[in-house]
């Protein structure tokens, strides 16, 4: 099955405008914690090759989603709810429950990236233009390479 092609701007969009509506209702951890995270997908927006940005962005929303479940579970006002009180409750819940599909397409982007499991070939910061091999003794040049290296 083809994934669809969405955009990581699409999803922290998505994100930002649910965490800040289910601000409303739950601040304080709540609010620390998944902007925290939507501050990581900014980075990895920024960068487009870095793993580490998307593998931390990946990591704190898996990390969400168990503390948005801990989070809705102990604070959820259970008493005479008011209509904007049930709105931010409820957006709060549409972020938790988006959360596993943006965590299955982020991974999508992490493996494109080259992240675990990713692509097998191997991302060096220097690769030779003419050959794919790289030489033997890399500080030779190309009139020295079939002499010893001389120490300075």
């Amino acid at each position: 099955m083809e994934l669809p092609a969405v955009n990581l701007k699409v999803i922290l969009l998505i994100h930002w405008l649910l965490t800040t509506w289910g601000c409303i209702v739950f601040s304080g951890s709540y609010a620390w914690a998944n902007f925290t995270v939507l501050a990581l997908g900014v980075w990895a927006v920024a960068q487009r090759d870095s793993i580490d940005a998307i593998s931390m962005f990946l990591g704190g929303l898996l990390a969400t989603v168990v503390l948005d479940i801990i989070h809705l579970g102990v604070f959820y006002p259970r008493s005479s709810l008011s209509d904007t009180s049930r709105f931010g409750a409820g957006m709060a819940i549409l972020s938790l429950l988006l959360k596993p599909l943006s965590c299955y397409l982020v991974y999508h982007m992490y493996q494109e990236r080259g992240g675990f499991l990713g692509s097998s070939q191997e991302h060096n910061a220097y690769q030779t233009i003419d050959s794919p091999a790289a030489p033997a003794d890399p500080f030779a040049g190309p009139e020295g390479r079939d002499q010893a290296a001389r120490g300075y």
